[in-house]
C-alpha cells in the first residue's frame, strides 16, 4: 500500500527553495518527522514551470516563456502546446532514481528514456535542472546526463516498428503521467489515449518502477488492442557490438563500451531483459537494437538497466558487467522476476 503520508511530506520538502542545490547533492533527502526511518530509498517526480505563458518560439512551435520556478506535482495531463524543447517540464519529463542510478523519459513525441549517471549514493533529481534548464549536460558533483539518445528510444523506451522504422508518439490524443512514491518502490504511470500509428489507434498504459537495490527499471506495457510492431530496445552505436543471450524463458540484449556523452574513453553498459514467449523478433533497426513484441492485449513486462563506470562503487569493466547481467538472467529464469 502506498504511503500517502510520505508522499505529502515529499511534496512539502520539494516546495522549499532548492535552487542552491550544488552544495546539497551529497546529502540524503529526508522527511522532517522521523529522520532515522524516513530516508527515501527510491524517488520519482515530474516538475513543471510556473508563472510563465505559452508563446510562439523560434523552433516553429510554442514555448513556455518567462517561467520563474518549478513545481513538483503528482500528476500531469500534458498541455496541447507541449513538445520537445518547450522549457515547460524540468529536464523534459518525469525522472526516477535510487541511490545508484537515475533515469528520465522525454514526455513528448520522442518518448525516449535517458540515463543520468550518478557519482554519489544519494538522491539527486530534485536538484537537477534547477540552476539552468539544461545544466545537467555539464559535469556536476552529483554526475550528469550521459546517454546520447538521438533519434532512438534510448534505453528501454517504447514505440512501434513499422515500415522499417520506429514510430514514436507524434500523434496522441491525450497523455497523462502519474507519480507514486512508496516505501519499497517508486513508479511512473503514463497513459497514452488515442495513439495513432499508420491506420490504427490504441490506448497504451505504461508503468516504470524502480526499487531500492540495483540499477534496473521494471517496465510494463498494457495495450488496449493487438497491434503488430510494439517494441522496445537499446540505442545503437555502430562501433559497439550487440551481445545476446537466451535462457529457457528469458533473454537479454546488451552493449558495453564507449557510448556516453562524457568522453571518448568513458564506459557504459546497457542491458534489456525480456520474456521469450512475449517477443516476436529481435531486430536491428536504424537507430536501435529492437525487441519486437507479439500482438497482445496482455501486460508485457521487461527490465532495463545502465551501469556507468563512474558510479560510486560501481561496475568498472566489461567482464564484471556481463557477470552481473548473467546473474540477473539466472534469477529471472528461476523466479520470473528481479
Amino acid at each position: 500500500m502506498k504511503n500517502l503520508g510520505l508522499i505529502a511530506l515529499i511534496i512539502t520538502f520539494l516546495s522549499v527553495n532548492i535552487f542552491s542545490c550544488k552544495e546539497k547533492t551529497t546529502e540524503p533527502i529526508e522527511t522532517e518527522s522521523v529522520k532515522e526511518e524516513k530516508i527515501l530509498k527510491t524517488y520519482a517526480e515530474i516538475s513543471i514551470a510556473q508563472e510563465g505563458k505559452w508563446v510562439d518560439g523560434p523552433r516553429g512551435h510554442q514555448e513556455y516563456n518567462g517561467g520563474t520556478s518549478f513545481k513538483n506535482i503528482n500528476s500531469l495531463q500534458i498541455p496541447k502546446e507541449h513538445t520537445d524543447h518547450t522549457w515547460f517540464i524540468r529536464y523534459e519529463g518525469p525522472g526516477w532514481e535510487n541511490k545508484q542510478i537515475a533515469y528520465r523519459l522525454y514526455l513528448d513525441w520522442r518518448n525516449a528514456i535517458d540515463i543520468f549517471g550518478k557519482k554519489v549514493d544519494t538522491l539527486v533529481l530534485p536538484y537537477v535542472g534547477q540552476d539552468g534548464f539544461d545544466s545537467y549536460h555539464e559535469p556536476a558533483p552529483w554526475g550528469l546526463d550521459i546517454l546520447k539518445a538521438g533519434k532512438s528510444m534510448g534505453i528501454g523506451g517504447y514505440g512501434r516498428f513499422m515500415n522499417d522504422t520506429v514510430a514514436h508518439f507524434r500523434n496522441v490524443g491525450r497523455t497523462h503521467a502519474k507519480i507514486e512514491n512508496g516505501d519499497a518502490s517508486s513508479t511512473i504511470t503514463i497513459t497514452y489515449d488515442d495513439w495513432k500509428t499508420g491506420n490504427e489507434s490504441i490506448n497504451l498504459e505504461t508503468q516504470l518502477t524502480i526499487y531500492p537495490q540495483d540499477r534496473f527499471t521494471k517496465a510494463e506495457l498494457l495495450p488496449s488492442l493487438e497491434i503488430d510492431g510494439l517494441c522496445t530496445g537499446i540505442v545503437k552505436f555502430k562501433h559497439i557490438p550487440l551481445v545476446k543471450k537466451e535462457g529457457q524463458q528469458w533473454a537479454y540484449i546488451a552493449t558495453y563500451g564507449n557510448q556516453t556523452l562524457v568522453s571518448d574513453t568513458d564506459k557504459l553498459g546497457m542491458a534489456l531483459f525480456y520474456k521469450l514467449d512475449e517477443v516476436a523478433d529481435q531486430h536491428e533497426g536504424i537507430n536501435d537494437h529492437l525487441v519486437i513484441f507479439k500482438p497482445s492485449t496482455q501486460k508485457l513486462t521487461y527490465y532495463f538497466l545502465g551501469a556507468w563506470e563512474q558510479e560510486l562503487n560501481g561496475i568498472t569493466n566489461e567482464a564484471d558487467f556481463f557477470k552481473d547481467i548473467n546473474e540477473k538472467l539466472e534469477i529471472l529464469e528461476n523466479k520470473n522476476t528481479l
